[in-house]
């Protein structure tokens, strides 16, 4: 960097500084015109001082341009955003680095508010799925008195269908064959009894990679051709990242905030029909429980987005990863399996559906693993040999992940040692996170100029500040007073919400919850 574009970047850096800006990258947002007119002058100062790139020497030696360039890279990569690690999450880690270094701030330590790592906020895992786990790492473990007879027997039965006995060797690529048959009768259980193929079951790294490989599925066509795929706006960003990656066509649907982010099939109509006229829908994608916005969606819903599907010939693509986070009075979770069988053969037979679940959220919390499954509905057959030549390629998922999958699905029964110590250690998890559902609403519905709706499930709530000022200003500003929140999830225009979990623990969410009550006052005193 010239002399001239480094000097832009200090002043405008010391200038952000003394607003209580961190970050470099979000300058532009927080500029103020006298600022901005100084950074563009400099710039450009910069841009006439810049020498020109170095050619190839006549001895080959000198400066060469690299073959993997912004110019020459995947032009699709470059539009992917990812907020939930964005610049926001960057800097918080930056921060919490120089506390460690003895830089002072005006707080001690930084309170991470924007991600679903229910462990890394201090949720305690389950015992009998890491005593399995230890078990199946480190066989030696089988003779050791100390672990329950059940624990020993599930890892015992889930080695022998390991090659060699060992977690270290491949699976299918689909997963270990038990564990899908365990997936299938879980689901059978959770759905009434309506039957469950192992053949339709696929696992997979988190849910995220099988989402994400059922979009490469369904990704296709060029211009008006290109496939769409409607996705809720408040949105998870992975739906708009991997649509942006796959060049295919993102189609929003809106949430209605003044219905608790209830979906309206009218909107859904509103949408598909507008997107016709530059693509072609394909798919149609929900998240229930909601992510970012907490809602559970009634069985009546989920049949109209069924009919929907099924009059324009959708995919549907159900996220259900949260299924048994569901707090609120009156609110229950219904799959949308269930509900697509229970409706008849008109819907059974022909509606194709993708649904998704994993062992990072819910009770258990244990993103690290990396353990989900995929079931699909009526996929054609030919089709379906594509996707299981397409997951092929990655060999198979994480075994330590499909080991934990097996043991969300199959828990310990009524009779065995550890079921008592599980369903003690499972409640427990679900009160708290009820408790702090409960606590986010009620302390963010107190304050003069935020409104929240209900945390009916999930583990996030999206409140909307009332404030003229840009919601990343205010995310960047509230990082200043030591709780990283989230932005890019997507809302209508005017508004100006962010996410925050409510996964801290209860005594550091309420810290949390208070600073932001009084950040928000400074906040609206300086800018009103």
């Amino acid at each position: 960097m010239n002399k001239a574009l480094s000097y832009a970047t200090r002043r405008c850096d010391n200038l952000l500084r003394k607003k209580c800006i961190y970050s470099t990258v979000w300058r532009e947002f927080f500029c103020t015109p006298s600022v901005q007119a100084l950074l563009n002058q400099l710039e450009s100062q910069a841009k006439q001082c810049a020498l020109p790139t170095p050619k190839m020497t006549e001895n080959g030696l000198g400066h060469r341009e690299k073959v993997l360039n912004m110019n020459t890279m995947n032009p699709n990569v470059k539009r992917v955003e990812y907020a939930v690690r964005g610049p926001i999450v960057q800097r918080a880690v930056q921060i919490e680095k120089e506390l460690k270094e003895g830089v002072k701030k005006p707080f001690s330590e930084v309170i991470k508010a924007n991600i679903g790592d229910a462990h890394a906020m201090g949720q305690k895992p389950i015992t009998f799925f890491r005593q399995v786990v230890a078990l199946c790492a480190y066989p030696d473990l089988l003779e050791d008195n100390k672990f329950p007879d059940d624990a020993k027997n599930r890892a015992r039965r889930i080695l022998q269908s390991c090659g060699g006995g060992s977690l270290g060797a491949y699976s299918a690529s689909t997963g270990i064959e038990v564990i899908r048959q365990d997936v299938a009768r879980y689901i059978e259980k959770r759905d009434g009894g309506i039957p469950s193929n192992p053949d339709n079951i696929y696992l997979s790294t988190g849910a995220s990679d099988a989402i994400v490989t059922m979009l490469k599925l369904l990704t296709s066509g060029e211009g008006k051709t290109r496939s769409g795929v409607m996705i809720s706006i408040p949105q998870y960003p992975l739906y708009s990242a991997a649509l942006a990656e796959l060049a295919a066509v993102q189609i929003s649907y809106y949430l209605d905030e003044d219905k608790c982010w209830g979906l309206d099939v009218s909107e859904l109509r509103r949408a598909v029909e507008a997107a016709r006229e530059h693509c072609k829908p394909r798919a149609l994608c929900i998240i229930n429980p909601g992510n970012p916005t907490g809602q559970v969606q009634s069985r009546q819903c989920i049949e109209d987005v069924i009919r929907f599907a099924a009059e324009e010939r959708l995919f549907l693509m159900a996220d259900e990863v949260y299924q048994d986070n569901v707090y609120a009075e009156g609110c229950q979770f219904h799959s949308f399996k269930k509900v697509l069988f229970e409706m008849g053969p008109e819907y059974s037979n022909t509606v194709e559906l993708a649904s998704f679940h994993s062992t990072s959220k819910c009770y258990m919390g244990e993103c690290g693993f990396r353990g989900g499954y995929m079931e699909v509905i009526n996929m054609d057959p030919q089709v379906k040999l594509q996707l299981t030549k397409l997951v092929s390629v990655r060999l198979c998922p994480p075994i330590p992940g499909q080991v934990l999958l097996d043991l969300v699905v199959n828990p310990p029964r009524p009779d065995e040692p550890s079921y008592a110590t599980f369903i003690k250690e499972r409640t427990a998890n679900l009160e708290i996170l009820a408790e702090k559902a409960k606590l986010t609403e009620q302390i963010f519905n107190t304050v003069s100029g935020i409104r929240c709706n209900p945390v009916q499930g999930a583990m996030y709530t999206f409140p909307l500040p009332y404030s003229s000022y840009s919601n990343h200003g205010y995310v960047i500003r509230a990082m200043c007073s030591h709780h990283p929140l989230s932005l890019g999830f997507g809302q209508r225009d005017g508004t100006h919400h962010f996410r925050m979990t409510i996964l801290p623990a209860t005594e550091k969410l309420k810290i949390v919850l208070e600073n932001i009550r009084a950040f928000h006052k400074r906040f609206t005193e300086e800018f009103s």
